[in-house]
């Protein structure tokens, strides 16, 4: 055993339970150092929005609060990775330095390249799964080629042996005889200059203490219904584990265990894990088809007549459209940095197909503001809305805005929760405000075109020009 430091270099897998990493680390037998490297250049064109910048300094904060408990801390560094772990492999002494593997485009081949140059500069370099039940090389059909739909892929996942148990947090990590330079947290300028979180603040515990409160949660309270009440905004019924898995507070493996570990009979087949099988599957097409980050799997949607249309798009941000379930799921975005996944369908459904804005656009704004923005999820979420993706809904899936409020939000509690001016709406009005009698809106205090926009487009309209110009692609095929 080596009595060299090993440097553990921290990504999204802020966590010390299920921390491959950081127990190969542990078992070099020397210090252990481990290092966060705000680097974000070299994510081109995907910059972290203002939403993840807020998670991940939380989530540092609360990392480096568990590892001073264990007489440990965390190395901040800022600039370009190879070059700070190399500054700081000198600087310690280390002969070591270990990481879980990401698999966007951008970081495959990072990885990759920098995996030579610290062997060539005489340094023990590995990297590990730390991230995904099964890694995309793992996974293949009959032909021996990746899976472009999700339920043949889920299938074949479920055949696999089961993910091992979860690695146990360390007791203790042993820590150099001197502490190599760090910034500290706030010189990242990850926090916004203008204090604009309060919402997300009070929506959110970041770190892995908050990731295992939400999971035990839900496995309590909400998985055995979960089938049930998943496509219900004004309901508890979904898991919000999305941020603390992107961020890694919290492994797939640590979630398929509890939930093997639940009440539930039949977990193995539910369809919350079917849910984490469509991360993965994110995760396995972003790894094959790099390319989707911003173009379509689909080729000839390189051709649809995607409109301009600025204050469209303004309205859609905003929750301004004039459709109050698409409104309230804009503004619950804006507010808590999340969106109900039945809500997300229903708003990029009218980006795309009412409003015919590029999917990009919606996929850029859900960067920005989502705590949970992960690539490989955002880009198989818009491409799916869009139809032009793996196993993507059929373009003339379009969603009535009205209907799937009624249905999913039956008496108007998610809408009154986020569009407030509405809340004194009877529930056979309050998704479809322009129907209702003069007399009602007047009761209800609502004032259409002053307090509440008026609907920016009919959706009657708007479905049949989006099928048209479905159409017209489908003919120049």
């Amino acid at each position: 055993m080596s009595q060299a430091p090993a440097l553990v270099w921290l990504r999204h897998d802020l966590r010390l339970a299920d921390q491959p990493a950081l127990l190969a680390a542990r078992q070099h037998g020397g210090p252990v150092i481990p290092v966060f490297i705000w680097a974000p250049d070299e994510d081109p064109g995907w910059l972290p929005g203002g939403a993840s910048r807020w998670w991940l300094h939380q989530s540092l904060a609360a990392l480096d609060g568990e590892l001073r408990r264990l007489g440990s801390r965390l190395i901040l560094r800022r600039g370009e990775s190879q070059r700070e772990l190399l500054a700081l492999a000198k600087a310690t002494h280390a002969d070591m330095v270990v990481w879980n593997r990401r698999y966007e485009p951008a970081s495959v081949a990072r990885d990759a390249q920098l995996k030579e140059q610290l062997r060539a500069a005489g340094l023990t370099a590995e990297n590990f799964n730390g991230a995904l039940l099964h890694e995309p090389g793992t996974v293949q059909n009959q032909s021996g080629r990746p899976f472009q739909v999700f339920t043949p892929f889920w299938r074949h996942c479920l055949t696999k042996p089961d993910p091992a148990a979860p690695l146990p947090p360390p007791k203790s990590l042993p820590a150099p005889a001197k502490w190599p330079a760090s910034l500290k947290l706030a010189e990242l300028e990850l926090e916004p200059r203008i204090d604009w979180s309060a919402g997300i603040r009070s929506a959110w515990t970041p770190g892995e203490t908050g990731a295992q409160t939400a999971l035990a949660g839900f496995c309590r309270d909400a998985f055995a219904s979960y089938t049930t009440n998943r496509n219900r905004p004004d309901l508890a019924g979904t898991s919000r584990l999305s941020p603390h898995l992107h961020f890694g507070e919290l492994s797939p493996r640590q979630i398929w265990h509890a939930l093997r570990a639940s009440d539930v009979a039949d977990w193995r087949g539910s369809q919350f894990l079917a849910e984490l099988g469509w991360r993965e599957f994110a995760h396995h097409l972003l790894f094959h088809f790099p390319h989707t980050v911003t173009e379509p799997l689909r080729a000839e949607f390189k051709r649809f007549p995607w409109r301009v249309d600025n204050g469209a798009l303004r309205a859609w941000q905003r929750g301004r459209t004039g459709y109050p379930f698409v409104d309230a799921g804009m503004r619950e975005l804006w507010t808590t940095g999340w969106m109900h996944n039945r809500v997300r369908m229903v708003v990029g459904s009218f980006l795309v197909k009412d409003l015919l804005l590029p999917w990009l656009e919606g996929a850029r704004w859900f960067w920005d503001t989502l705590v949970d923005a992960d690539l490989a999820q955002n880009t198989l979420g818009w491409q799916w809305t869009a139809g032009c993706g793996a196993d993507a809904a059929p373009y003339f899936r379009v969603f009535n805005p009205v209907s799937q409020g009624e249905k999913f939000d039956p008496q108007g509690d998610y809408v009154r929760r986020w569009c407030p001016e509405l809340a004194r709406l009877p529930a056979q009005w309050i998704h479809q405000p322009w129907a209702a009698p003069a007399a009602v809106l007047a009761q209800a205090g609502v004032r259409l075109g002053e307090n509440y926009p008026s609907p920016i487009i009919s959706h009657a309209i708007a479905r049949e020009v989006a099928l048209e110009a479905y159409a017209q692609l489908k003919a120049a095929k």
